[in-house]
């Protein structure tokens, strides 16, 4: 027979208390992570209430004539995600009164809007950012290809405003079919192009501090996004000062124009900047970016036989070829930082620096 001693024995069950505990611990470590992952509350603050201070800005001295303070109702906004740097991606359902579109808008805005004690009643530059592909229901930029890091990490490098970003959804319903609205009011369908144009900067100036010249105010997009963009500048010159188009078509060539050729005329980049360069202004900056194994191999011909045409008087061009880049965010999310951010942000403005002393 062989005796274990009393000491031997409570060594034995605290071993295994603690083995015990560590098991606890790391179930609950995994369960953790697990919920977080899935966004289960109460783990995740997705879904959480955002507010950028638009009610209490609204009585507010702005610090420069620039300036627009929020004009009001603010949104009531929730949380799609926290960056790491403290920053939320939120969204709202916008009912557009000018357009009759109800539809999402996604918004970020830089810890700079939020933090900077010298930007606290400053009007930040907006950028508007469209997707391409369906654009329907969700905004890749909303979160997709580090787009809103990329700017926090471009304005410290001196490459970028510290733009707000407005991520709408581009179309009203799906692309299947061959169907899109190339961001524009086609008789007869949602007026898409009051949507992006006049509805979306609205609830920018309603809920944020904004610029009051198309000094603030640009657009960004991808294919039939970029299209949306470059045509929206082009059309609005008066309001918008600048676009990034990433693989851009350059002509309507929705489907849905057919039987409507003089209102597609009007939607025409090619006619709206030769029009603008008769009219001897306002001048606008266009920044593309194409790559060179686009699926449409016509596309940078086509960009280049544009920016030849119509690159002069007022419509200022820039071309960043993407070489090996392909027809999509993930060829030109990171190339922005290569030239076409910095470009537009050089002709752009805000935020100004509260005077000190």
């Amino acid at each position: 027979m062989v005796y274990v001693s009393r000491g031997r024995r409570r060594a034995s069950r605290a071993r295994r208390g603690l083995v015990g505990v560590a098991s606890v611990v790391a179930a609950g470590l995994i369960a953790w992570l697990a919920m977080s992952y899935f966004e289960i509350p109460p783990f995740t603050d997705k879904g959480d209430p955002v507010t950028y201070g638009a009610a209490e800005e609204r009585s507010a001295p702005p610090a420069d004539a620039g300036t627009l303070m929020p004009t009001g109702p603010a949104a009531e906004f929730a949380n799609v995600r926290t960056l790491d740097d403290g920053t939320h991606i939120s969204v709202v359902t916008l009912d557009g009164r000018k357009s009759g579109f109800k539809g999402k808008v996604w918004v970020w805005a830089p810890k700079e809007y939020t933090d900077e004690r010298k930007f606290a009643r400053s009007g930040f530059p907006v950028l508007i950012a469209l997707p391409g592909g369906p654009g329907y229901g969700t905004n890749y930029w909303m979160g997709g290809f580090r787009l809103q890091e990329n700017i926090a990490q471009w304005y410290e490098e001196g490459k970028s405003r510290p733009f707000l970003l407005a991520m709408p959804v581009l179309n009203p319903g799906p692309d299947d079919k061959g169907i899109y609205w190339d961001g524009s009011d086609i008789p007869g369908q949602p007026k898409m192009g009051t949507w992006l144009t006049e509805d979306v900067p609205d609830f920018m100036r309603a809920n944020f501090r904004t610029l009051k010249s198309r000094d603030g105010w640009a657009f960004m997009g991808s294919s039939t996004g970029g299209f949306a963009g470059l045509k929206a500048v082009l059309k609005h010159p008066d309001t918008f000062k600048a676009v990034i188009a990433n693989g851009p078509d350059i002509v309507p060539d929705s489907p849905l124009w057919r039987g409507h050729e003089k209102e597609m005329r009007e939607n025409d980049p090619e006619v709206l900047a030769k029009r603008l360069i008769a009219a001897k202004g306002p001048d606008v900056y266009l920044a593309f970016q194409v790559g060179t194994r686009e699926s449409n191999r016509k596309t940078l011909p086509n960009v280049r036989d544009f920016i030849a045409t119509y690159g002069k008087g007022p419509v200022h061009t820039y071309l960043h070829v993407i070489e090996g880049g392909k027809h999509d965010g993930a060829s030109y999310a990171p190339n922005l930082g290569r030239g076409p951010i910095r470009w537009i942000s050089e002709r752009m403005a805000g935020p100004t620096p509260a005077a000190t002393g």
